[in-house]
């Protein structure tokens, strides 16, 4: 691994850990460390005692609203890296979990983790040939043995996905390049101000990288919203000459 790919995935943990430190600090926790404690209360082997023990391992606990992240991470036994994280996203994302922030995140580790392209794709497939999980839950599948429910997963039972179209998709890539190139622009601004020349060298070119990314999304965006507003009015001047 190269320093170029030990920084990315740096500035991948990074942003992980500053996310979830955000939320959990406007956040009132009891609620979910006492369900962590539940959880460690059940049956060896169960997908819930499986969680308990993964967060403790990595010291962390349930984060607000994003309770079933955890629940995928053990289930598809996906590690908490940032590799495995954006490795999820895309599995995620070819199970049907169209939302802003999978397509997010998982745009955000591409842009950053080129090396991983084809693992990505494999990943995408795999969640394609799954059935769709994106709405399990911790408290309707706690209870449930981690090895059936594993087996389940692994049925060679295609499922029927109807395929998001291009537009939305498109609305999702540009969002993600805005929400890159921003970061980028982020990272990159404390060494504008520094006197060696090989910072301001370094950090002036992934800068304007990042704001060529900005642009490009927010014309993207805008170029939506003018495809969107036309045909509105094409199908009022249908409706209104019928």
């Amino acid at each position: 691994m190269n320093i170029l790919q030990k920084i990315a995935r740096r500035i991948i943990k990074i942003s992980f850990d500053t996310s979830v430190s955000t939320i959990e600090y406007f956040s009132k926790m009891d609620r979910y460390h006492q369900q962590v404690d539940e959880l460690r209360k059940l049956e060896n082997g169960t997908l819930g005692k499986e969680i308990a023990s993964c967060l403790d391992d990595h010291k962390l606990t349930l984060v607000p609203k994003y309770e079933s992240h955890d629940l995928k991470h053990v289930l598809l036994d996906y590690k908490m890296t940032a590799e495995d994280e954006i490795r999820m996203q895309a599995f995620m994302i070819g199970n049907g979990n169209y939302s802003i922030p999978s397509f997010t995140i998982f745009f955000f580790g591409a842009i950053l983790l080129p090396d991983l392209w084809t693992i990505f794709c494999a990943d995408f497939k795999k969640g394609r040939q799954t059935i769709p999980i994106s709405k399990w839950t911790i408290n309707d599948f706690a209870n449930r043995p981690i090895d059936e429910l594993r087996t389940e997963l692994a049925q060679p039972t295609r499922q029927k996905i109807n395929l998001i179209d291009m537009k939305r998709l498109t609305q999702f890539a540009a969002m993600a390049t805005v929400l890159a190139g921003i970061f980028g622009m982020l990272f990159c601004l404390p060494f504008l101000f520094s006197s060696n020349m090989a910072d301001l060298v370094g950090a002036g070119f992934p800068f304007v990288g990042g704001a060529i990314l900005v642009v490009g999304g927010l014309l993207t965006l805008s170029n939506l919203t003018k495809e969107k507003n036309k045909s509105q009015q094409v199908t009022s001047a249908i409706a209104n000459a019928g």
